[in-house]
């Protein structure tokens, strides 16, 4: 799949999705470092990335509807993550893509569950 990792996630968490066998692009490499939501989104949308991010922003399907992209992940915590809790949620993100297609859909990944949004919530 190709991914884009926002500027929130940092190499390790490139090095797993490569390790996975996704085409991984990211924020910082691309230059689009304090691009506004809207650009990021554009910008996957037009390269038919699934964006993965921590900006919970993305979650607002009003703004940023599911079924015009190629999925888009928001990995959310309650506090500040440790970079452990940060991976383990990265590999449970990384099994669910292994099981099921995220295009055109919105999941949300927090600590205790993944919640799925589709072009039809």
């Amino acid at each position: 799949m190709r991914i884009k990792l926002d500027e929130n996630l940092g190499v390790r968490t490139k090095n797993l999705f490569a390790a996975a066998g996704h085409d991984v692009h990211t924020v910082r490499e691309e230059g689009l470092e304090g691009s506004s939501d809207t650009v990021l989104y554009e910008v996957c949308r037009d390269e038919e990335r699934c964006l993965v991010t921590l900006d919970l922003d993305f979650a607002d399907t009003v703004r940023f509807p599911p079924g015009e992209n190629a999925g888009i992940a928001v990995i959310r915590f309650r506090e500040n993550p440790s970079m452990q809790l940060l991976e383990k949620s990265a590999m449970r993100l990384l099994e669910m893509m292994e099981q099921h297609p995220i295009r055109r859909q919105l999941w949300i990944i927090d600590t205790m569950r993944i919640r799925i949004h589709s072009e039809t919530d």
